[in-house]
Parts: C-alpha cells; sequence; structure tokens
C-alpha cells in the first residue's frame, strides 16, 4: 500500500530559500565532515548524514560510515524529518509500515534505528541531520537530543558562511569589473592631457617659456602617473597564466557539462534512462555565473527522469547564442497537455505522480519559472501529451 509523502505547509518558501544558497552539492563535503564525526560519536553509531532536500531528491552532502550521494525524496526517511520542528525517531525501521519495505532496510545487514534533527533556517526546514544504526535501539535521552540540534544549528551555520563566501567573491568580481570600467574610461582622456602637453611643452620650448614650461612639466608628470595607474588597474586582473579552467564562482560549459553528469547520473541509471548532456555549441570553455544554474536545470532533469519511462532517454543541450546560455532538457516521457503548459509557465502547476509511481511534491517546475524570471531569463516548453517534452531556458550571460 502507497503512503502519501508528507509535504511542509510552507514547502515553496522552504525550496525557495534552499535554492537561494546556491550549493554545489558535489563539492562542500568537508565543511561537514567534522560534525558528522562528532554526531555520530554523540549518538553511539557509525553512520551519520547531512541530508539536503529539494523538490525532487534528497542530496547526502557529507556522511560518516556510508554516504549515499543522493535518494528520490519519496524514498527517504528525512522526507518526514523536515515536517518536525524538533526530531523524528523511528526504533525499528522495519517494523514501520512506511520504511519496512525500502531497500536500505530490506538489503542484507539493512539499517534499522533513525533519529533525524530538522536543518532549520528561520522557521524553514532545508534537510536534516541524521544519525542510522543497523541495530535497533532505545530512544536517545534527552541530553544527547540536545547536543544533536546544536551540531545541527552548526551546519546551518556552515552552510550559511558558504554562501556568504560566494556572495563577496561574486562582489568582489564585480568590484574588479567596476574598476576595469572605470580604468577605461579615463584611458583615453588621459592620454589625450597628456597628448597635449607634449605638444604645448615642445611649442613652449622653442619660446623659451620657462614658467609655462615648468607648469605644463607638471601636468606630464602628473597626467603621466594617472595613465599608469589606470595601466596597472586593467593588467592587474588578468591572469598571469590561463589556465583555460573557470573561478571557483563560475561554470563554462564543459565543466557544467561533467557536474550534471555527476549529478544526475546515478537518478537516471536507478530508473534505467539513457541521460545525456551535449555541448551543441564551440565556446564550451567561455566561462559565465554559477548563479542558479544547477537548481534551475538540476529540476529540469529530476522532473524529466521523474515523467519518463523505464528505457526511455532525457538529453541536455547547452549552448551560446548571443550572450545567452541556453539550456533545453528533452525527454521521451508522457509530454503535456496545451492545458498543462499554460499552468506551468503561469506558475501554477500542479503535481501529479511519476512513471514510476514517484510522489509529487508540487513545486519543481514552479521554482524553476521563478529562478529563471529572477536573473532575468525566460522559459517555454513544447509537448505534445505521449510525445516527450522539451524545456527551453534562456539566460542572459555577460561576456
Amino acid at each position: 500500500m502507497a503512503h502519501q509523502a508528507p509535504i511542509p505547509s510552507n514547502e515553496f518558501d522552504r525550496i525557495i530559500k534552499l535554492s537561494e544558497f546556491d550549493l554545489d552539492y558535489t563539492n562542500i563535503e568537508s565543511n561537514f565532515k567534522d560534525l558528522n564525526r562528532l554526531a555520530a560519536k554523540v549518538a553511539g553509531v557509525e553512520v551519520s548524514l547531512v541530508n539536503l532536500i529539494d523538490a525532487f531528491t534528497q542530496w547526502s552532502v557529507s556522511g560518516v560510515g556510508e554516504l549515499v550521494g543522493q535518494l528520490p525524496r519519496e524514498e527517504s526517511v528525512c522526507q518526514y524529518t523536515i515536517t518536525e520542528s524538533e526530531k523524528f525517531e523511528v526504533r525499528n525501521l522495519a517494523q514501520d509500515i512506511r520504511f519496512k519495505d525500502k531497500s536500505y532496510v530490506t538489503e542484507e545487514n539493512g539499517y534499522r534505528y533513525y533519529f533525524g534533527v530538522p536543518l532549520k533556517v528561520g522557521n524553514l526546514q532545508i534537510g536534516a541531520l541524521c544519525v542510522l544504526d543497523r541495530q535497533e535501539r532505545e530512544e536517545l535521552s534527552p541530553e544527547k537530543v540536545e547536543m544533536l540540534k546544536i551540531i545541527a544549528d552548526e551546519v546551518v551555520n556552515r552552510i550559511k558562511v558558504i554562501h556568504a563566501m560566494q556572495e563577496l567573491r561574486n562582489k568582489v568580481n564585480q568590484a574588479n569589473l567596476t574598476q576595469k570600467k572605470v580604468a577605461h574610461d579615463i584611458r583615453g582622456p588621459l592620454g589625450g592631457i597628456v597628448g597635449l602637453a607634449e605638444m604645448i611643452s615642445e611649442q613652449g620650448n622653442e619660446n623659451k617659456m620657462e614658467e609655462v614650461l615648468q607648469f605644463i612639466s607638471l601636468i606630464q608628470k602628473s597626467g603621466r602617473s594617472i595613465l599608469e595607474l589606470a595601466n596597472e588597474i586593467l593588467s592587474s586582473d588578468k591572469p598571469k597564466v590561463d589556465s583555460g579552467e573557470p573561478k571557483s564562482d563560475q561554470f563554462n560549459l564543459a565543466t557544467l557539462q561533467e557536474k550534471l553528469l555527476q549529478l544526475f547520473v546515478p537518478q537516471a541509471k536507478t530508473k534505467q534512462i539513457d541521460f545525456q548532456v551535449a555541448i551543441s555549441t564551440p565556446e564550451e570553455h567561455t566561462p559565465f555565473s554559477k548563479n542558479k544554474l544547477l537548481q534551475i536545470i538540476g529540476n529540469l532533469i529530476s522532473n524529466a527522469i521523474k515523467f519518463t519511462e523505464s528505457k526511455g532517454k532525457v538529453l541536455v543541450d547547452l549552448s551560446f547564442r548571443l550572450n545567452v546560455l541556453v539550456i533545453k532538457v528533452t525527454d521521451t516521457g508522457v509530454g503535456l497537455s496545451k492545458d498543462k503548459i499554460e499552468e506551468i509557465l503561469a506558475g501554477q502547476g500542479k503535481s501529479t505522480a511519476g512513471t514510476s509511481g514517484e510522489s509529487g511534491y508540487g513545486f519543481g517546475l514552479t521554482l524553476v519559472k521563478h529562478l529563471v524570471e529572477d536573473i532575468g531569463g525566460n522559459m517555454s516548453i513544447d509537448s505534445t501529451e505521449g510525445e516527450g517534452a522539451t524545456f527551453i531556458i534562456k539566460l542572459p550571460i555577460k561576456p
């Protein structure tokens, strides 16, 4: 018997908050590893995970004992934790009707005990810190529960620090761009002043205008100093060696392709779906901002996998068109009616179950539309019922 997936009352606000952190789930593990070890020690177990839960997927971004990587949201225990304000505990998963048939319970040496604390940002639960054991256990003591809550709070603090560092890097890069523009703007006029001063100096030298010459000499020296400063500003931002790799706050099409394959091949394999990411433009090493890209494309991919039958295909195509990043996510799934397309584009899409009975949470495509419009892009959908769908995202990219 299927069980209705629990959905927090503030679900859309919750996934918006998670998306605002703009986290790359594949490279933040080192920030939480010590907290996982501490949580496992406090609970007296071997396994501890930091799980973040978006509209479709539970992402295990850090762990000790075992790192799951990712799990369909409807398969997870932590989906229940994020509906609680304090904690969620199951002494024996094999005896709980909600979990007894899950693979991580039924497999040899499967899990029995679970304890989770929600990761709270204000009143929004973006994920959970959890501990697991392969043996049934007694309930944790109040003292241990409080210690795990303190550790969960520190996980959230570190997520905020990661985001703050990303924002700082973005502001520094923007300041560098402004610095370049100012230098460019003053360079031309200053060059003209210096040239004019040289001409007057030459004429004055013939007329032996000693006082004028002294004055002009000062103009020359001052003008040259400012010009040298402008040149220095312009050259300071140029890397001495161009490695071809994007900066930490940037992607290029090649790195974005690699990241998407790393994140979503496991989901596709679980459902036996052929998942590919192609680059159909020669500018694969042109850098552009990471801003919200993984959240936008990731939700589209998860949605495509959800509504594509086993043995089907999901193709992501990445390209540039006149300083516009074009992302196409095409699937061979169930397709969309004209009314459904209009609902989605109006931000009113309602969730339905996937082709393998995956639970729906209602806000994945609404979130995509929100994020795309927030950064000045647009989304369109080309689909016919029963014949798959193509989602097209166009995002302006500053050269």
